[in-house]
């Protein structure tokens, strides 16, 4: 039977992955802290599940929707470092490794952006935690030398989908009538609808000439002021409260967050997936919300 490894396979992402490869066929084995699944400590196991694979998929790290303080930083930092550091030990010590190994990355690497497009040749990386985390996350993976393995690191963008994610906090928001601009609403958001996110790997799983880095996001990216009021058109929602800045920080105190999640201005191009072909099934973010939403 093929197989596909899942590594932090348990979460919004994983569990829509792991339903899918199993519908393709796949034998689906998942790493995870969860004990029902592989562990992390169990190195032997993992190299087990990784022998003869023919794609593994990192996906593990701990969630940046949570507030940065000390511990949380390093855990975050460590949580990335740390699993892509084991899977690749254990990649190196297989008879037989993945042929393909792709690895999470994050459109935060680059800069805030309200003037131009980043691509992936003449995007400029940011400064910061959230940036230092994902290029110390990229030089971790790059920096195995993996012959006869693949390598690709996806930058991607805001993940939207019908079970999870962010679509519950923005739905909630406008259902209360609270889905209105967010800070100044210049900020560009790139998103990409989780459908895409699975057909993008299964077609760099195929091109078997390509690697390196690739960005994930829908080939439209909007404003943040785009953003709510196509939220509010499809939930029929005929207002919604702004929300400046001084609030928003406010509320990210309560509910354990940070306003760069919401203010940072992400304008993120996928150049290298048009380029080699890749057709977006949801493109822009009205089709998007239709499928998500209704």
């Amino acid at each position: 039977m093929k197989k596909v490894v899942l590594a932090g396979g348990t979460g919004f992402i994983g569990e829509y992955f792991e339903k899918k490869f199993r519908e393709m066929g796949y034998e689906v084995k998942i790493i995870s802290r969860q004990k029902q699944h592989i562990s992390w400590e169990d190195k032997s196991e993992m190299m087990e599940a990784l022998e003869g694979a023919e794609l593994l998929i990192n996906l593990a790290g701990k969630s940046v929707n949570c507030r940065y303080n000390e511990a949380n930083k390093k855990e975050i930092m460590e949580s990335r470092r740390r699993t892509t550091t084991l899977l690749g030990e254990a990649v190196k010590a297989c008879s037989h490794p993945p042929e393909v190994w792709i690895n999470s990355s994050t459109a935060t690497i680059y800069r805030h952006a309200e003037d131009r497009p980043m691509t992936e040749d003449d995007g400029v990386i940011g400064s910061g935690f959230s940036v230092d985390v994902a290029t110390t996350w990229e030089k971790t993976f790059f920096d195995f030398d993996l012959p006869n393995t693949r390598q690709i690191a996806l930058r991607i963008a805001i993940v939207l989908g019908k079970d999870g994610g962010v679509i519950i906090p923005y739905k909630n928001l406008v259902r209360f009538g609270l889905g209105g601009v967010q800070g100044k609403g210049n900020q560009m958001f790139s998103w990409i609808h989780i459908e895409d996110l699975f057909k993008i790997i299964l077609f760099l799983k195929k091109r078997e000439e390509l690697s390196g880095v690739f960005n994930c996001s829908s080939p439209f990216p909007v404003t943040n002021r785009e953003l709510m009021k196509t939220l509010r058109e499809t939930m029929n929602m005929p207002f919604g409260l702004p929300s400046p800045k001084w609030m928003l920080e406010i509320g990210s105190i309560f509910i354990r967050t940070e306003t760069e999640l919401v203010l940072k201005s992400r304008w993120v191009l996928p150049e290298r997936l048009e380029m080699e072909g890749y057709e977006f099934a949801y493109p822009t973010l009205d089709k998007t919300l239709e499928d998500i939403l209704k």
